[in-house]
């Protein structure tokens, strides 16, 4: 059995289960921001999109496949549910030795994904490593925020790399917009809480925007944020802010709206820039290019140089949707013929 087959095979085992809910309940008792919810998406996403078939042959396919016989040291982050499975998956399908430094607040579900797969693949415990340090290694691929990459940077700096850093994602609003397209906006911006980077963190409206519909639409099916304490606790902190600083804000008590031009918005909090007409918009969206992850919004409304992700689908990336645009395979099939 190849190493697809095996990919395949977890993506079996990781149908609905017993097994599989006694890892994600103990997953949120390890860290209530990933929730019951969120961890099932996660894995979900995993098993149907990078785990069929039929899309890793159609993925694999764009490439010259050979043994990328070198030992890859990979850095997980803890923001998202298993955020780091594509790199593993890359590396593994590579053939690489792989060495990897889990987050301790995402420590669960990938030590038993790997469980799962050794159970058919019984080489896997001689190429994958979990380290409280990464020690001998080639190359590496590692997230982390804009702070940690200036370590990796230093750290890392004898060794061929792929370091990411802070990126956000933004939607383009014309307020033509239907309700249904205004409520998965809101799947965009509160799936994980917001913590990730294809999570919409600020919105590009036409001047004179009125954020009435929106709030409207994300009333009801976002309405148990108020449940969740420690996202509320984000929530109350932030709005204290931003009163005692006396910044304009519109509020529905579990998101607040405030005109602001950074990418990056606090938890409970998403920012806005309003734009005049396309030029302008095209102005302000190329400034940030470089830290833009996904764009949420109407094809018609994108400027030239953004490809649009149709509202609500900012979290289910497929094969080749790289994170920060860095085709990882690639990387590591040029480095095996150094």
């Amino acid at each position: 059995m190849n190493r697809v087959q095996h990919l395949i095979a977890l993506g079996r085992a990781l149908s609905p289960n017993e097994e599989l809910t006694d890892k994600i309940d103990l997953a949120y008792n390890r860290n209530p921001w990933f929730t019951i919810p969120f961890l099932t998406e996660a894995v979900d996403a995993i098993r149907t999109t990078m785990l069929d078939e039929a899309k890793l042959n159609a993925w694999l396919s764009q490439y010259e496949l050979h043994p990328v016989n070198k030992t890859l040291g990979l850095i997980f982050a803890g923001n998202v549910p298993l955020v780091g499975f594509h790199d593993f998956l890359v590396g593994y399908v590579a053939g690489c030795k792989l060495k990897i430094k889990l987050s301790s607040k995402d420590d669960v579900l990938f030590p038993y994904l790997l469980s799962l797969m050794a159970q058919k693949d019984k080489q896997l415990n001689e190429q994958v490593t979990l380290m409280d340090k990464l020690e001998d290694f080639d190359a590496v691929i590692a997230t982390g925020s804009d702070n940690t990459n200036r370590y990796f940077e230093y750290y890392f700096r004898n060794h061929p790399k792929v370091l990411r850093k802070n990126r956000n994602s933004v939607a383009v609003l014309t307020g033509a917009e239907m309700k249904e397209e205004l409520n998965a906006l809101g799947k965009d911006i509160f799936t994980y809480f917001g913590f990730g980077c294809r999570n919409v963190s600020k919105v590009f409206v036409p001047e004179g925007y009125v954020f009435n519909a929106f709030f409207e639409a994300i009333e009801n099916d976002f309405a148990w944020l108020h449940h969740h304490t420690k996202y509320m606790n984000n929530y109350d902190y932030n709005r204290t802010l931003l009163l005692m600083n006396s910044v304009p804000h519109l509020s529905n008590n579990f998101l607040m709206i405030s005109e602001n031009e950074s990418l990056a918005s606090p938890i409970s909090v998403l920012h806005y820039e309003t734009y005049k007409n396309v030029e302008e918009l095209q102005a302000k969206m190329l400034m940030h290019k470089d830290k833009i992850q996904c764009v949420v919004s109407r094809k018609s409304a994108l400027t030239d140089g953004f490809s649009p992700i149709p509202f609500g689908h900012t979290q289910q990336p497929g094969l080749s949707d790289y994170a920060d645009g860095v085709d990882t395979l690639k990387f590591l099939l040029e480095l095996a013929a150094n």
